[in-house]
């Protein structure tokens, strides 16, 4: 990267932070590539399936794995790159992207901000829990870290995406580029590797034209929920949990509050 490429993507970065409380994905302008091809991809932070690209810096990363035939390996991108550029895959099958981020944190200014993001992802009544803890409904803190995947086909696509170790994570129980997929895609939703019960799940769906239309499901007793998807659209499901900091992270941040964030990105061959 030139330096003034790395200067645009670092000011790109910065000028992104007013975006964090909004989705984190991993994107790319072609999930399905061939045998033998590199993959650029793309770290977004935005709404509605659309935001600003994220360069590449290691301090804000805990993992960026690739998944394949030969297994799992590190993604090891250049500072300040975006895209990045995952290097000729000469396996055919469905390559999985992990990606971890580090806590970040941010401040309300007032409880209807927080009330409405709360109300938003379906977590119940907080105003409640955030009174019985005493707790100041101006000026207070959360602390947020995103889990993120994207499935990519590489020539025939075959595969199936597996639970990866992440905190909170989001499965797709069929490979939607090689199975039959016409009555709807089903995910599971985990946290810490438990099915998450009576959960929601975020859908934005992205046509060719950029395009997005939300809608949003709930998983079942399994954590299971079944996805409307449509051939050749771009997909990106949402679920996030809301629980208190751990009190050596709160000591750290300030946070009273801490969000996990549970991203998946594919598309429907």
């Amino acid at each position: 990267m030139t330096p003034k490429k790395f200067v645009f993507a670092t000011l790109m970065s910065i000028t992104a932070a007013p975006l964090v409380a909004h989705e984190f994905w991993i994107d790319s302008k072609a999930f399905q590539v061939e045998t033998g091809e590199n993959l650029e991809v793309y770290t977004k932070n935005g709404q509605e399936f659309a935001g600003v690209d994220l360069a590449y810096f290691t301090r804000r990363v805990v993992l960026f794995d690739r998944i394949d035939a030969d297994g799992r390996a590190a993604v090891t991108p250049r500072l300040g790159d975006s895209p990045m550029t995952i290097d000729a895959i000469e396996n055919d099958g469905l390559l999985t992207l992990v990606y971890q981020s580090k806590p970040d944190k941010l401040t309300y200014r007032e409880w209807a901000k927080f009330d409405k993001f709360a109300k938003h992802k379906a977590f119940g009544d907080v105003l409640e829990k955030h009174r019985a803890r005493n707790l100041s409904e101006e000026e207070f803190k959360e602390t947020y870290s995103r889990f993120a995947k994207g499935l990519f086909a590489v020539g025939d696509g075959a595969g199936q995406d597996a639970l990866q170790g992440l905190e909170v994570e989001i499965v797709a129980l069929k490979n939607p580029y090689t199975d039959d997929v016409t009555d709807g895609l089903p995910v599971q939703v985990f946290y810490r590797e438990m099915p998450r019960v009576n959960a929601q799940v975020e859908i934005f769906e992205r046509n060719a034209e950029g395009i997005t239309e939300v809608s949003t499901v709930q998983t079942n007793a399994e954590g299971i929920a079944m996805v409307p998807v449509k051939s050749g659209y771009t997909y990106l499901l949402d679920n996030v949990v809301l629980r208190e900091p751990s009190e050596a992270l709160a000591k750290e941040t300030g946070a009273v509050w801490e969000t996990l964030w549970a991203a998946l990105t594919f598309e429907v061959r």
